[in-house]
């Protein structure tokens, strides 16, 4: 085992392996750029250098910088996270020059498996299925428009190298082909330098399922599958394992075809395989085909952990300093059924515009696994991934697992910043997904819905209100005066409706409120006793109402 690592990373991902690192004994070196000098990660590693100014380019991508630091601090391996540099060859061949290990894969897995179009011919020639599609090097648009006749409407344009959605376009007739081919080759030479795209048949209730791999270089197992099928453009919002629905033989299929697509390119450490899978006639051995491989930890291997019992940073640190896998296939079983949800700081009505502001309170219950990078005061900055935390239960069923993540989800308190927190409880409450009926178009089909679903409490509003007003504020009821008024009402307008909170102007201990519709007709009243011990802090007095009364 290592004595020191430094971590390539920032955000959740380094306090990530900070934690298991304190608990194997291994110290930690942290890189921050200037607008992380007081982050959580730095202030939680053994020791902290400086890398450069905000911009991921200036900081977080300079392996140059990167390496120097490790050596100048006696780290032994670089663990590079997710993002950034962690499936960069070059910058792994560069670690292995200076002598240093890299806690991942070989630059020549990541290479093999970094283009689409030649990782689905390498997975044809080791066996595992691939969706039908054209993935040549023949990029001439008139052969690319036969390719897709043969192939059959609908079909998907893709990128050949990048993620995340970009340089893709679904076509379902022959007349758009020529201006969806354009445009995904145009933004695929934007985002990756790249215009090449390769061609793959559409399927229509497509579900996301990806399996954890973990090997040695030599031999590999898997750890299980994840159903990320819960998506907004492209991107995971909300992430279980193992799959509803998943039957015994489609388990043992996706898990050999995963273990097979590792061993191919003798993989090192841990991994995922991701599979489209065809969801409009249940699982089936038959129904799955190879989208991709990450190599590299992902974002969503908390919900493994939680299943298997297996630290997935451990053995990435295991395995990385020479130790052959900590178990075998057979070793490896499931436990319960678990979930993650990605609480990001991103306007949800706006398009799930990223947003930025200063976490003013931030508070997680217990009960449920909290990763996360910031702490309340932290700023969520306009230079990186807006992800506040990761929220994550574990329960032994479906069921209750998705039970305990709504409530986590409810007593979740985060204020500064716009958030999804509202979106992602009413995913949590969606009947179908609740039901495990889920692909890949859930969210698109039923935004609306899932829109509404996060309407403010009105007990809430009215505490808001108050708390704002300064009726509450102890400073300001000291004692009355010839010129305050005995009454106060305070308007709050939002959306179609009008509140209207009328209390006492001094030592106020009960307020009562009026919520009028757009058109003024009278909707409903509240009345919100004060607990003497409220602060009035907007999150925490919505929270005091479970002392007071709402009529």
């Amino acid at each position: 085992m290592f004595d020191k690592i430094l971590i390539a990373n920032r955000g959740e991902i380094a306090c990530r392996v900070i934690d298991t690192c304190r608990r194997l004994g291994v110290a930690t070196v942290a890189v921050y750029s200037d607008a992380d000098r007081d982050a959580r990660h730095v202030q939680m590693a053994d020791q902290a250098v400086h890398l450069g100014g905000p911009a991921p380019a200036d900081s977080y991508l300079r392996g140059d910088a990167i390496i120097a630091a490790a050596q100048a601090t006696g780290a032994q391996a670089i663990h590079p996270g997710y993002g950034f540099l962690s499936e960069n060859p070059d910058f792994v061949d560069a670690v292995a020059a200076a002598g240093l290990v890299f806690i991942g894969p070989s630059a020549a897995a990541i290479r093999a498996m970094g283009l689409k179009d030649a990782a689905k011919a390498l997975m044809e020639t080791a066996g595992v299925p691939v969706v039908p599609g054209y993935h040549g090097a023949d990029q001439d648009p008139d052969h690319l428009a036969r390719m897709a006749d043969q192939i059959g409407y609908p079909v998907l344009i893709k990128a050949v190298a990048g993620g995340g959605g970009k340089g893709m376009r679904r076509v379902d007739d022959p007349a758009t082909f020529r201006d969806a081919l354009d445009s995904a080759r145009s933004e695929a030479q934007g985002a990756f330098g790249n215009p090449a795209v390769l061609i793959e048949k559409y399927i229509l209730q497509p579900r996301h399922i990806e399996v954890q791999v973990f090997g040695d270089g030599t031999r590999a197992v898997h750890l299980y599958e994840r159903d990320c099928s819960l998506q907004r453009r492209h991107q995971k919002v909300i992430e279980e394992a193992p799959a509803p629905g998943m039957t015994p033989d489609m388990r043992e299929a996706m898990g050999g075809a995963a273990v097979r697509a590792a061993e191919a390119i003798g993989y090192s450490g841990a991994g995922t395989i991701e599979f489209i899978v065809d969801g409009a006639n249940g699982l089936r051995p038959d129904g799955f085909w190879f989208m991709e491989m990450n190599t590299r930890l992902q974002v969503e291997h908390p919900v493994t952990e939680a299943i298997t019992g297996i630290d997935l940073v451990e053995w990435q640190l295991r395995v990385a300093s020479g130790e052959p896998l900590p178990r075998q296939q057979h070793d490896i079983a499931i436990t319960g059924h678990a979930f993650e949800a990605r609480l990001y700081a991103e306007d949800v009505p706006a398009g799930f515009l990223p947003a930025t502001g200063r976490l003013s309170h931030l508070r997680f219950p217990d009960g449920a696994r909290i990763e996360t990078g910031v702490r309340p005061g932290d700023a969520i900055s306009p230079w990186y991934d807006p992800m506040i935390a990761k929220v994550v239960t574990h329960a032994p069923t479906r069921a209750i697992a998705l039970r305990a993540l709504e409530q986590a989800l409810v007593d979740t308190e985060v204020a500064g910043s716009v958030t999804n927190l509202d979106f992602l409880i009413a995913l949590a409450r969606h009947p179908g997904f609740r039901r495990g009926e889920v692909d890949t178009g859930l969210i698109a089909r039923d935004l609306p819905a899932l829109l509404d679903g996060g309407a403010a409490d009105p007990a809430a509003l009215v505490l808001a209100v108050i708390g704002l007003s300064g009726l509450a504020d102890p400073d300001t009821r000291g004692g009355a005066t010839l010129w305050q008024p005995l009454r106060r009402t305070i308007a709050w307008e939002g959306g179609q409706a009008l509140l209207e909170v009328t209390g006492p102007g001094a030592a106020a201990s009960r307020w009562t409120a009026r919520m009028r519709s757009a058109g003024n007709r009278t909707a409903g009243g509240w009345t919100a006793s004060r607990a003497a011990t409220a602060s009035w802090f907007i999150p925490q007095a919505s929270a005091s109402l479970a002392g007071g009364s709402c009529t």
